[in-house]
């Protein structure tokens, strides 16, 4: 939303709050509008529990029926943002073509995107190509999405397979990767929190300027 209609919306918050939760008991939804926020890209809706696409379709549907709001600059909403860890296994060190070069993140990526059913992922940085160990020519590939609050999108992933070359990779669920290097303050993998450069915090769920404690 533009700062004009941000400011027009805002002036009326709980009047908003109250018609919002109105329209939402009207369709049995569980979901409730606790209050209304403003920041620099638009007005946050904070609810009680985690909306589903019904839930946004109402919130969008009173805010672009507002008096004085230009409803052509009301955006498409969308839910907050999180990061889901996934690993993939049982893909080769070496390449699947049979050279002797090994596959690198890059390549892992390339394969990736040539699957459908990543057509809806965002990673969140760079994929870490880890190899199982010494002895065994398999890796572990780390993956970070973008994610709802719910992590529906990783759910969703979680047990598929896909082929690399005559190999089946499946995915899996994995917490924060503990066999990587990752900086507790930045949450940037490969360095440590003694040695990053980044001043201030960012807390891992959201990437947001605070610590975990701070977060809402």
């Amino acid at each position: 939303m533009g700062s004009d209609n941000i400011a027009k919306f805002i002036k009326n918050n709980s009047l908003h709050i109250t018609n919002i939760n109105q329209s939402l008991r009207n369709l049995k939804s569980e979901v409730l509008v606790d209050f209304i926020r403003s920041d620099l890209t638009g007005i946050m809706v904070v609810t009680n529990k985690v909306a589903v696409q019904s839930d946004l379709c109402i919130i969008k549907k009173y805010v672009k029926n507002v008096d004085n709001i230009d409803s052509l600059n009301v955006e498409v909403p969308r839910l907050p943002q999180s990061k889901s860890y996934l690993k993939i296994i049982s893909i080769p060190y070496f390449s699947y073509d049979n050279s002797q070069e090994h596959l690198s993140s890059s390549d892992v990526e390339q394969i990736i995107k040539q699957n459908q059913i990543f057509d809806n992922v965002i990673l969140t940085s760079k994929l870490r190509v880890i190899k199982v160990s010494l002895k065994l020519d398999m890796l572990i590939i780390w993956i970070d999405i973008w994610d709802v609050q719910s992590g529906s999108k990783a759910k969703s992933l979680i047990n598929w397979c896909f082929n690399v070359g005559k190999y089946i990779a499946t995915i899996r669920g994995a917490n924060m990767n503990s066999g990587v290097l990752q900086c507790k303050n930045c949450w940037k993998w490969e360095h440590t929190t003694m040695s990053c450069r980044i001043q201030g915090s960012k807390y891992v769920k959201c990437n947001g300027p605070h610590k975990s404690k701070n977060h809402h």
